[in-house]
């Protein structure tokens, strides 16, 4: 058994979102390249080099990707054999990510109350936390610092069944074209399928950390990532909504068994800031 420390969660998170929020990760400026290659507007292509000069401004000024550094979305996978030597596993998260947006000059978007109150907390905290445990002596930590805009034009259904691919397909494509230009595209679709409501929703925003265009582990699944890219492209959003042929870099989907009676579909979309960043303990 191996201990890991409350010092070490908050500086390993403090660390994480102060990097990730400034730079844009190397298969995502990959992608945008290769974006540029296939856009057919001026326009378009003209934004993307904007998205990729911002990215080495950012780098070389040491400032955030966009003034909307998000909510902090944290991933934990904590291995069986690790003990935590502290009395609150999530309040050392939180105090990491207060320090980051205090040391990166991070704007600072969490109200404390979604209806009421909407006061201001001002550390970005609480975070949003998904602990798992997993097998092994390892903890992962990811920091995934999700902007607002694009989480808005997200969106979930529990379909019957019967409606199948065709139905989840319509319902994907209708989320996209609804969206337009308010995520900031390109965008990265993520798509969770199966489980429950609120495992459909994780599933959805855990595609959108992978490697943009890995596909699916499963041939099937992987099929359709591609055909949803193709269509979705097709739709003639383009990068930041002024038309051209690139609307998305990815289409990521995560399965999981469902009950026999439900087929739930959670469409979580990226901005073209896709900033994520992790380690290991």
């Amino acid at each position: 058994m191996r201990t890991v420390t409350r010092e070490q969660i908050i500086t390993t998170v403090r660390d994480l979102f102060l990097e990730a929020a400034k730079i844009l990760p190397e298969d995502v400026c990959g992608a945008m390249k290769e974006a540029l290659g296939k856009e057919e507007s001026a326009l378009g292509k003209s934004v993307l080099r904007q998205i990729l000069e911002n990215k080495e401004i950012a780098l070389e000024e040491g400032l955030a990707l966009c003034q909307d550094t998000g909510s902090a979305v944290v991933f934990i996978e904590w291995g069986e054999n690790v003990a935590f030597e502290g009395e609150d596993l999530f309040d050392a998260v939180n105090e990491g990510v207060r320090k980051a947006y205090a040391e990166g000059f991070y704007r600072k978007s969490i109200v404390n109350d979604p209806l009421f109150d909407r006061k201001n907390t001002g550390g970005n905290t609480p975070c949003v936390l998904h602990l798992e445990m997993v097998r092994g002596k390892h903890v992962k930590i990811t920091a995934a610092p999700k902007g607002g805009g694009s989480e808005n034009m997200s969106g979930i259904r529990m379909f019957k069944p019967a409606e199948g691919i065709a139905g989840m397909k319509q319902f994907i494509i209708e989320t996209v074209e609804k969206a337009g230009g308010n995520p900031c595209p390109p965008i990265i679709v993520g798509v969770g399928v199966g489980g429950t409501m609120e495992k459909a929703a994780l599933l959805s925003k855990k595609a959108l950390l992978r490697r943009v265009g890995a596909p699916n582990k499963d041939a099937r699944y992987a099929a359709l990532e591609r055909e949803l890219l193709n269509e979705i492209n097709n739709l003639g959003i383009g990068p930041m909504g002024f038309g051209g042929r690139v609307t998305a870099l990815a289409v990521h989907i995560e399965q999981y068994p469902c009950h026999i009676a439900s087929m739930p579909v959670a469409v979580n979309i990226q901005c073209n800031s896709a900033r994520h960043k992790e380690a290991i303990l």
